[in-house]
């Protein structure tokens, strides 16, 4: 039962960076005289799949130059993160509670070792959805974090 338990959370729903829509972008550098895709912070809107009425918005920085380009760049952990009703606020009875949360979204920040993820936690005493954005790092973890909320009736 408990391997079974292993592999449904494996392949849980997340949203991923392909889930998304990019909003926008700002060029923070010029790389490479203008040739390369330069330094960016890019805009990303993604929807809870649990959640009704509730969009996230998540703020990142994206490393240019070739290595950007080709995909061989390890993005900074620097992101924001913004949650916010768009309309009726409903709490799927398939949403996780408790202490761990439930994963939503994840994008890719280096090649193999690094993530940006985003997960849900429910405060139900409060009526309160909190996301929480956080870096992974395979070897030595990251502090960096971003926290946003949703009340919900």
């Amino acid at each position: 039962m408990r391997r079974l338990l292993i592999a449904l959370l494996l392949i849980a729903p997340a949203a991923h960076a392909e889930d998304s829509v990019e909003i926008g972008h700002v060029a923070t550098a010029l790389t490479n005289l203008g040739l390369t895709r330069s330094h960016r912070v890019v805009v990303e809107r993604f929807d809870d799949p649990e959640i009704q009425g509730v969009s996230c918005y998540i703020s990142q920085a994206r490393t240019g130059g070739l290595s950007g380009m080709v995909g061989l760049a390890e993005d900074p952990s620097r992101f924001s993160l913004n949650c916010t009703a768009t309309g009726e606020v409903h709490v799927s009875d398939r949403a996780r509670r408790g202490e761990r949360g439930e994963q939503i979204f994840e994008s890719a920040t280096s090649l193999f070792f690094k993530e940006t993820r985003v997960h849900r936690f429910l405060d139900e005493e409060r009526k309160v959805i909190v996301y929480m954005a956080w870096s992974t790092r395979l070897v030595d973890g990251s502090p960096y974090n971003a926290v946003s909320a949703v009340s919900y009736r």
